[in-house]
């Protein structure tokens, strides 16, 4: 079987534009294609562990590329390999004597012994890390293609120029290496994931979509998305060259994608309504954990703080709890009921609603795992950022506080199972694990 992921690859555009993919479609026309739903939140870390284990994010216990360690206000750590105590689809096969080639999963870094082949996921950084299983196929790599590329660094760049070539770049190294290892490897299972679409939608989004506020229909990168599809067709077609007949190949991705209005300051939401308070306003648009290092948060009256990013995430300063809480435990509920209720409200700058969800771990899960933000916000289900930063003096942003952004998540990623599986408009991403299994004759 083999499992060929496409971070942020979204339904309404693979359809929009399969008339050009004659690779895709005819995937589609001899097999399934679904909406694929994601997990709460959408977003490559978590998601591809919880399609790869079965597991929602509540019972892995992460929320994100970054979570809370513990209950200080230290800020959130960065998810590896370890943050993930669950067996994945590879490891129970593993078990049955099956080997796995695993190529660019997220979640993956360090990498962990497997019965097979690893190549770690996106976070692995750059350099002369050890980022494979074992540790001597790094040097076989090298010798294949050189430098090893796990993701783009810098993809929020005004140099779309650059950001094309780099990405296109990476797609092509990572598709070489995988034809590679399938010809060259015994395997049962193989999966890779490409970061290309995610990165080439968050930097191109708004060039390519017409509905886009800051769409400019003489820009000369108008058909840099289009054309990046159509490159990656052709990779698909020749990694599927590859494969044995017969193969059970699925098409997968993580979550979708939608045009990003611009961004939510939620801390300065919370210092403006009094929730969050400064010793010192900043100068400078800065993050909110240098203030905390320099001791500028009043936690004596700090009802509650924000972290930024795709989506926004709430923590309660809580008696008991945090190092020096304020909220009673007896008022926790209703405090955060009030906050959810405000945060949802919150408009456009010419205060129209824009339709903030928001949230509760507990309300998502079924288990809730590790230190979940007290509540999860969608800035106008996603189409607007939560910025973390505090400086700005405004609440509303029209630009990325980590760099030039056009484009944040959705909530359907896309399923294509060649040859056909049973045919549903939609599935979820917690299924994929179980149907690895059953199609591999160990479900």
């Amino acid at each position: 079987m083999a499992v060929i992921g496409l971070d942020c690859a979204d339904p309404n555009l693979l359809e929009e534009l399969l008339g050009g993919l004659p690779t895709f479609r005819e995937l589609i026309g001899g097999g399934t294609f679904s909406r694929l739903a994601s997990v709460d939140p959408p977003i490559t870390v978590p998601a591809w562990m919880c399609m790869f284990t079965g597991r929602d994010p509540g019972e892995l216990g992460v929320y994100g590329f970054r979570n809370r360690a513990d209950y200080s206000y230290g800020g959130l750590a960065v998810a590896s390999s370890a943050s993930f105590g669950v067996p994945a689809v590879w490891d129970e096969l593993g078990r049955r004597g099956k080997r796995s080639i695993l190529l660019g999963v997220p979640g993956t870094y360090p990498p962990r012994p497997v019965r097979g082949l690893m190549v770690a996921g996106p976070l692995t950084p750059n350099g002369g890390t050890n980022f494979t299983y074992p540790a001597s196929l790094k040097h076989r790599i090298a010798t294949w293609v050189g430098d090893y590329i796990p993701d783009v660094r810098g993809f929020r760049t005004q140099d779309k120029g650059w950001l094309i070539e780099r990405v296109r770049g990476m797609t092509e190294q990572r598709f070489s290496l995988a034809r590679r290892l399938l010809r060259e490897e015994r395997w049962d299972l193989f999966v890779m994931v490409e970061m290309g679409p995610d990165r080439i939608h968050h930097g191109l989004w708004a060039h390519h979509d017409p509905h886009h506020s800051k769409h400019d229909p003489k820009s000369p990168f108008r058909d840099a998305i289009r054309d990046y599809y159509r490159f990656l067709d052709g990779k698909l077609a020749e990694l599927l060259s590859e494969l044995p007949g017969g193969t059970q190949v699925l098409v997968v991705s993580d979550h979708g994608v939608q045009g990003m209005e611009g961004g939510i300051g939620i801390n300065e939401w919370l210092i403006q309504e009094g929730y969050l308070v400064l010793r010192r306003y900043p100068e400078r648009p800065v993050r909110l954990g240098e203030l905390v290092e320099a001791g500028l948060v009043d936690w004596s009256r700090t009802v509650a703080w924000g972290e930024g990013g795709y989506y926004g995430r709430v923590f309660l300063n809580l008696a008991g709890r945090e190092p020096q809480g304020i909220v009673p435990p007896e008022r926790y509920e209703e405090i955060r009921a009030e906050l959810a209720a405000r945060l949802a409200a919150i408009p456009d700058e010419a205060g129209r609603p824009i339709g903030t969800r928001v949230l509760r771990p507990e309300g998502l899960y079924r288990k809730v795992r590790g230190i979940p933000p007290d509540l999860i916000v969608y800035f106008g289900d996603l189409g607007w950022r939560s910025i973390g930063t505090v400086g700005w003096r405004n609440v509303h942003l029209r630009e990325n506080d980590t760099g030039p952004d056009e484009a944040n998540h959705s909530h359907h990623g896309i399923f294509i199972a060649y040859p056909k599986l049973d045919d549903r408009p939609e599935r979820s991403i917690l299924e994929v694990h179980d149907l690895i299994l059953s199609v591999m004759g160990d479900g």
